[in-house]
């Protein structure tokens, strides 16, 4: 029989997806913290607040199980209320209420103040930029815009998060003066588009001026660069990253096809030729700089000779860090108006194809490392290794430094240099330098 809590409401806010999604409950935490409510991240509580993710299949199969193990928990008294916000959310809840109705209340992306009055908060404007980290203390993300102008025909982004918003570059530097007080020392720029960063509120691509900004902040010394799209990508930013020792030789720039059929259907803006002459100017202007992408494999009308373009290029290039995924037919997208003709089989081969090419070439790019030193940032203690990252690998996908905590000691959340001993297709090992 369900007995009333007699426990101080604790709130638990559980996040899915990608890193936006934790910047998104790192904000809900601190209006919830400042309001004087007991707030925790993915631990025990009897409130619980669901941030969703809606991008692809797998993803949304994730908040949807989640949902309904929650909802379970609630009908069995094990928690008092159930709170659903993020991208999901936003775009179904018509068919999440009904199919879902043992859900308090669904709220969108944009519904911030309404789901902190849910909880019982008050939205507080002057917090603007102060948050609870989530992430080990010596790295934050910092969202720099929402949304996206963008018109892939394969990306229901615009539909979730709407059209690009900038943050000025007063308000980030603002939020990364604290992010340095609470010592943070990496600073993850993220953003549905680095690329587009400015032009709604300066008229002109502005991430190079962001950065001279922000590299002024004391106590920050890494800056990296996620999700900037290839088209208009603003050069002068090479420039500065070469300049400045605290902006990371590292870029993520989702190129998602290469084959120019492939491309035009995608409305991605772009051909062969130019991505690979833009990706021959970057290695140009920042030498040994390291290269992140990902891919998508299987969309509507690839053939194997699309696929076999998009292998060798991938040979070609030898891109330091890759995702691959299969395509996700997803509705209100362009895309959708397509005949979905790759076979589940058939685009589950074809990623598997792709990172196994993958992985000689990272094998082959650590091998090189053996022998030279790495600046590193440890970022935790699990099991027997300490656990770090070079500037050329970001956290939670990328290649990880590990060292033998039974012979050395380092101290988490701190730069150690780093002399690598042994290296996988993913993983580097080394020794204090």
């Amino acid at each position: 029989m369900r007995t009333k809590s007699l426990k101080k409401n604790k709130i638990n806010v559980i996040t899915l997806g990608c890193s936006k999604n934790v910047y998104d409950s790192e904000v809900l935490m601190g209006q919830l913290k400042a309001s004087g409510k007991d707030v925790v991240h993915e631990e025990e509580g009897n409130i619980v607040v669901i941030n969703t993710c809606g991008f692809i299949d797998n993803a949304k199969a994730e908040s949807v199980n989640t949902i309904l193990e929650y909802a379970d928990k609630k009908e069995r008294g094990l928690v008092d209320k159930v709170f659903v916000t993020g991208c999901l959310s936003e775009r179904y809840r018509p068919d999440l209420e009904k199919e879902i109705p043992n859900v308090d209340q669904y709220f969108g992306t944009t519904e911030l103040p309404a789901l902190l009055k849910a909880l019982g908060a008050d939205y507080k404007h002057e917090l603007l930029g102060e948050r609870l980290t989530t992430t080990p203390k010596n790295y934050a993300y910092l969202k720099i815009s929402e949304g996206c102008d963008r018109p892939c025909s394969f990306c229901a982004i615009p539909l979730m998060r709407g059209k690009n918003v900038s943050q000025t570059i007063e308000k980030l530097v603002k939020e990364t003066e604290g992010l340095a007080k609470n010592g943070v020392k990496e600073l993850i720029l993220i953003a549905q588009d680095l690329t587009y960063y400015g032009l709604d509120l300066y008229k002109k691509r502005a991430l190079g001026e962001l950065l001279e900004a922000l590299v002024k902040v004391e106590g920050i010394e890494w800056i990296r660069l996620h999700y900037a799209f290839p088209t208009g990508f603003p050069m002068d930013v090479l420039e500065i990253m070469k300049r400045e020792p605290k902006i990371c030789n590292y870029i993520d720039i989702p190129l998602q096809h290469i084959s120019d059929s492939i491309l035009k259907s995608m409305k991605r803006g772009t051909t062969r030729e130019k991505t690979t002459k833009l990706l021959k100017d970057f290695r140009a202007a920042v030498p040994g700089m390291a290269i992140r992408t990902t891919l998508i494999v299987g969309y509507p009308g690839e053939t194997e000779e699309d696929f076999e373009i998009l292998k060798e290029f991938v040979q070609e290039m030898k891109f330091d860090r890759m995702g691959c995924f299969a395509y996700s037919h997803e509705e209100n997208t362009s895309a959708y108006e397509l005949v979905d003709d790759v076979p589940d089989e058939i685009k589950q081969a074809r990623s598997l194809e792709i990172m196994d090419l993958q992985s000689q070439i990272s094998w082959d790019l650590n091998q090189e490392k053996l022998g030279q030193t790495f600046r590193c940032i440890i970022d935790r203690k699990e099991g027997g290794h300490f656990v770090g990252r070079t500037e050329f690998d970001s956290p939670d996908v990328d290649n990880e430094v590990l060292i033998d905590a039974t012979k050395h000691y380092v101290k988490t959340g701190e730069f150690v240099n780093i002399k690598i001993i042994e290296a996988t297709e993913f993983d580097l090992y080394g020794e204090p330098a």
